[in-house]
This record gives C-alpha cells, structure tokens and sequence, in this order.
C-alpha cells in the first residue's frame, strides 16, 4: 500500500492537450440526414445519430438502449446507463422524438426489451458497426458539406459536438454534465476552455494585421508581493 501511495503521488508529466473537436450545426445536421431514409438501415441511422446528438451519449450507452427506455409521449426523454451503471435521463428534442417514433413503426411493435437500434440480425450493434455506418454517413453528407471531406467523425466527437453547442446556446456548465454524465463538472470544463480559445481566436481575426490580442503579464514586484501573502 506505502508503495502504491507513494506511486500515485508522481505529479503526471505536463503535456499540450488538443482542441476538442466538434462539428458544426450544419456539418451534424447534414450528417444526420445523409442516410437513405428509403432504406431500412437509412431510417435507423437517422434515427441514432440524431438520439446521439441529442443525449451526447457515448457508443456503449447508445447500443444498449432498448424500447423500455424511452419516453415518447407527454414530454419525450430516454433514460441511460452510462458508466458505473449509473441511470440518467434526458430529454428528447421533437425532431428526435419524430425519429424514433418513425423508426419505431418501421419496425413494427418492438417488445419493451427490444433493443432500439438493432443490427439485420435483431442484435445489439457494436461499437465498430456504429463508427462504421457513421464514417459512410460522414462521406455522404461531404457531397453537401465539403469541410467533412477532410475531418475524422467519430461517435465521440458528436459527444463533444452537443456538449458545445449546449455551452454555445448558454446552458449552464453543471447542466451539460448532467446531460453527458460526467462525475466531476472539471471533466466538461474542457469545453469552457475550448469555447474561449475559439472565441480568442475569432477576436484576433477583428484585430489589424500588424495587432495581437493583449495578454496580462503580472509584474516581479506583484509576484513578490502575492508572494510574500
């Protein structure tokens, strides 16, 4: 034990983390309505690509959503068992309520154990299934979106997609971890941080070419100072 305390006491290396990527509204939106809804396998990834977008849930909590779990009458919601299976519930937006509801007729009358987004087989889809139908989603939406042609889509980056767009439409940091089901509001704080070097970034495209945003840059005598408290 003195030696496994002793281990977790190392300070971690300090290493450059990358911008969180996430698309834009019209990237998600094409995204979603790329799928051949004439087509079986279409109408059901509209359906889980816009659940995905809407809940920001994460592949394993996606796939496991059966029939049993969603609300489409009164106020439309799903309910999740994310990490720790630990339950939480979200709503669901009316485009996305429209969705499942569609496919859900397109199915027939799914028993409540039903998984909601099965394979051919009636199975539950995997991860690699997901990531796949995405990537053939994301190609075909880059015929109507070009920025996608050249951006890696994955299952999570729709998570990150929906957790910035809450922060970007003023919704407050401990909702969206709430929303994502995150343990701890630091892990999604990570989308302040982002949202404010892309707004830096945007304000020094304002700026005069010969310009650069101001930093503040505290003085020795104010560091001896604070210091010295």
């Amino acid at each position: 034990m003195a030696v496994i305390e002793q281990a977790l006491a190392i300070p971690l290396k300090r290493f450059d983390r990358p911008m969180v990527g996430f698309l834009s509204r019209a990237e998600i939106t094409a995204i979603i309505e790329a799928p051949d809804k004439a087509r079986w396998a279409g109408q059901r990834d509209r359906a889980l690509f816009s659940m995905m977008y809407n809940t920001g849930a994460r592949v394993s909590e996606m796939i496991g959503v059966r029939y049993a779990n969603v609300v489409l009458d009164g106020q439309p919601a799903v309910h999740l068992r994310g990490k720790g299976r630990k339950e939480r519930s979200v709503p669901l937006w009316q485009p996305t309520a429209k969705l499942i509801k569609a496919w859900c007729r397109q199915i027939g009358q799914p028993s409540k154990q039903s998984i909601l987004f099965p394979n051919r087989s009636g199975g539950v889809m995997s991860r690699s299934n997901v990531t796949e139908r995405l990537k053939l989603a994301v190609k075909m939406a880059a015929c109507k979106e070009a920025s996608l042609a050249e951006r890696v889509v994955t299952p999570h980056t729709i998570r990150h997609t929906t957790a910035m767009h809450l922060l970007q439409a003023g919704v407050d940091v401990t909702v969206i971890a709430l929303w994502l089901g995150h343990e701890d509001t630091s892990t999604t704080h990570m989308y302040v941080e982002a949202d404010l070097a892309m707004k830096e970034k945007a304000l020094s495209k304002l700026q005069p070419s010969t310009s650069s945003t101001p930093h503040f840059r505290a003085s020795d005598s104010l560091i001896s100072f604070l210091q010295s408290l």
